[in-house]
């Protein structure tokens, strides 16, 4: 995969996320992927998505930039996300996503950096429910 290409498919990763198409974000993703979220931990990509998609209502991401790594196999967006709860809670963030890619050129992994403190105060653990 090219780097043109690269940043391409992380942007297309938002796109998906902003049009709440689980099924779209999953299929970027290896079988055997994983996501490190700061809420929930360690777990499937798939099964993250799919609480996610349980929790969510609607997302729009604002991608700011997109950083590749050195070894061709790595790449950083930093955004914008502005999530809307099933509950109705808005909540507003900036965020760094860093994703590697796998064998077959999807998503290995991704690991989601964000302050939580500022998002815990306002909303609590809005995943306990999903």
């Amino acid at each position: 995969m090219t780097p043109a290409e690269q940043i391409a498919y992380v942007r297309r990763y938002f796109q998906l996320m902003s049009a709440s198409d689980i099924d779209g974000i999953i299929a970027l993703f290896e079988d055997d992927a994983y996501v490190l979220s700061p809420f929930l931990g360690k777990m499937d990509a798939t099964a993250f998505f799919k609480k996610l998609g349980n929790a969510s209502q609607s997302s729009k991401l604002t991608v700011h930039d997109v950083l590749l790594g050195e070894n061709g196999r790595s790449a950083a967006a930093y955004f914008e996300y502005d999530w809307v709860l099933m509950s109705g809670e808005q909540i507003v963030f900036q965020g760094v996503d860093y994703f590697t890619f796998g064998t077959n050129d999807r998503f290995a992994s991704m690991s989601i950096f964000y302050d939580t403190h500022p998002v815990r105060e306002d909303v609590g653990d809005k995943y306990a429910s999903a």
